[in-house]
């Protein structure tokens, strides 16, 4: 199957020759550390359990080995005293355990008329939460420019790293994701004021990873099109939105991928979580 770092041949090995980053000795790569924090509420000793019999931690740490960092990356599973939230601040990305329970209590009891089953209604929002952290420090640890706002760049970040997996599981995480805001988007927020956030409207965001996942291949997502979930006028420009995103990736990122573990990590099925 593919895996986020399978386009990375397609770099060259001319990229990983440069004066100016072979010169970066202290980006290594397998900085990735991880922990569950034993929750302090009761109701998520389920979700605990879960995540911890899964190894869920375990193999992001694997899955992001290949990154090659200047410093120890910690990853975080908490509970946030009701808070459902994720955030990354001080080399820890920290996804609470609230996050996950909503995301379980979210998802449908039986697959949806668009093909969201509840399993992918659960994973596709748990892997895209890690993968948008991990753009912030992605960001932050290789000091990467950005245009616009660095929760659309980390939004962008994750959504383009859920395709690169296979076609199939591809499709389904970002179902799975799409779901996730399409829900979020149909209550009322509790924001005070939502429009001043930082991150977009989650209605904004459900069209965002809809248009990047049908600019990246329109024949796998066609039926976006066509059952009408995409507006008609956005996707004509979606083809654009996705190569800016990979040609970003491409000369930002994939310098700082070691290629003989992206060959390890490319080898392995990662998708077999099955969420009771």
């Amino acid at each position: 199957m593919k895996t986020l770092f399978v386009l990375l041949i397609a770099v060259g090995a001319s990229v990983f020759s440069d004066p100016a980053l072979a010169r970066k000795s202290d980006l290594r790569a397998d900085r990735i550390q991880f922990s569950y924090v034993p929750p302090k509420n009761p109701e998520h000793e389920t979700v605990f359990r879960l995540l911890k019999e899964r190894q869920v931690l375990e193999k992001f740490k694997q899955f992001l080995s290949p990154l090659r960092l200047p410093r120890i990356l910690r990853l975080n599973l908490t509970g946030c005293d009701g808070d459902s939230n994720a955030w990354y601040e001080d080399d820890t990305v920290t996804v609470c355990y609230e996050y996950i329970d909503e995301q379980l209590k979210n998802a449908p009891k039986e697959t949806t008329s668009a093909g969201v089953t509840r399993a992918y209604a659960i994973i596709g929002p748990t892997v895209e939460v890690f993968l948008h952290e991990v753009g912030h420090a992605v960001f932050d640890y290789l000091k990467v420019p950005l245009f616009g706002r660095e929760e659309d760049a980390a939004d962008q970040f994750a959504a383009y790293l859920l395709l690169q997996f296979a076609k199939d599981d591809a499709r389904r995480l970002i179902a799975g994701v799409a779901y996730a805001y399409h829900t979020e988007a149909s209550v009322p927020s509790t924001k005070k004021n939502p429009f001043a956030d930082e991150h977009g409207l989650p209605a904004q965001r459900f069209y965002n990873v809809l248009c990047t996942a049908y600019g990246a291949d329109p024949k796998l997502f066609a039926d976006l099109v066509a059952n009408k979930y995409l507006p008609e006028e956005r996707a004509e420009g979606c083809e654009g939105e996705y190569e800016q995103i990979k040609r970003a990736m491409t000369k930002l990122i994939w310098p700082y991928i070691d290629r003989a573990r992206a060959k390890q990590v490319r080898a392995k099925r990662w998708l077999k979580f099955d969420p009771e």
